[in-house]
């Protein structure tokens, strides 16, 4: 049975619609699932799955302009971000072109003698949503793409701002689902996990060094690992209400990327100290109550049924849920 909690809005806002089981056996190469063939929107594939739950300490990030966005060489391409932008910002005067990390791909160490992964080190580079918009949601984005099996060079031309979504889990056993407001422009009305970016400015990143000496190099990026993680944990309380103190340390558990606009997600496992009737109830007084509409506490049975109609980075988290606590995965 889902449980749920509404919040409302005038009518005018709404205008446009932790200690784990056994370790497992971790997979770094992708794996896909074909969406329903009526929405394409939820198709995914895994970029990398770490079932065991890596902490802050096992996880590294190599930020470089060497995994920075780059141009397409088709001028007119290039030049539609443009168009596409002033388009954007026409409807809506007070759209923002923030700053964002981009996905660059990663790499991975092994556990000796196991076929697990002890750590990983996440390749950032920098792009903004301006970027994001004229790429990967623009209407000619599969142009973007380049024939490779390689995904850091399929998408080289793609912004691919590293998005982030945790899978949190009451102290009853529920999980937590938000269905998407009409208000936002990528895949509006769909159920997701919360989440959103980690933010370069919360750390005073605004662009590449190229003068940083290695330590300093080494000092920025332990900020930027830290800010993936801080980073969840601030867009859990910000959506969902929930102190900060009542939330686990989070655990990355992978990425997944949606087939369609190719948008990459890191996920994170979190527990609540809090029952999911005590989530509801807070999530009505929630500090960002414009992304989302209704919250839904629900048990994995229930979970596996909403699979069905989250975006597909969304849907990928779920797989990454799956495969972390050994669910045979029915996507």
């Amino acid at each position: 049975m889902l449980s749920t909690s509404l919040r409302h809005f005038p009518s005018s806002s709404l205008r446009n619609p932790l200690s784990l089981l056994a370790r497992r056996e971790a997979m770094s190469l992708p794996v896909e699932s074909s969406a329903n063939p009526a929405d394409p929107g939820t198709a995914f594939k895994l970029l990398l799955s770490c079932p065991s739950g890596l902490p802050a300490s096992r996880v590294s990030v190599k930020f470089d302009s060497s995994y920075d966005r780059i141009p397409h060489p088709d001028a007119s391409l290039e030049e539609s971000l443009n168009e596409i932008w002033s388009q954007r910002v026409q409807k809506n005067p007070s759209l923002y072109n923030g700053l964002k990390f981009r996905y660059g791909g990663h790499t991975i160490q092994n556990e000796d003698d196991l076929n697990q992964i002890s750590s990983v080190c996440l390749h950032l580079g920098l792009t903004d949503y301006r970027t994001f918009v004229g790429t990967n949601l623009s209407p000619s984005w599969e142009r973007f793409l380049v024939p490779s099996t390689d995904d850091f060079l399929c998408c080289q031309h793609t912004s691919s701002p590293l998005g982030n979504g945790a899978i949190v889990e009451t102290s009853d056993g529920k999980i937590l689902v938000l269905q998407r407001s009409h208000n936002v422009g990528e895949f509006p009305g769909y159920f997701v996990f919360p989440g959103g970016h980690s933010e370069p400015q919360e750390i005073g990143v605004s662009a590449h060094c190229t003068d940083k000496g290695s330590m300093e190099s080494e000092l920025l990026n332990q900020k930027i690992t830290m800010e993936m993680f801080d980073g969840i944990v601030r867009e859990v309380v910000e959506e969902i209400g929930v102190p900060a103190k009542s939330l686990t340390s989070p655990l990355f558990i992978g990425i997944s990327r949606r087939l369609m606009n190719v948008r990459p997600t890191a996920f994170f496992f979190l527990k609540c100290s809090l029952e999911a009737e005590e989530v509801r109830e807070l999530y009505s007084r929630a500090q960002d109550g414009y992304e989302s509409t209704q919250i839904f506490t629900v048990s994995r049975d229930d979970l596996k049924k909403l699979a069905g109609k989250m975006a597909g980075c969304h849907r990928g988290g779920h797989a990454l849920y799956e495969l972390m606590t050994g669910t045979p995965k029915d996507n």
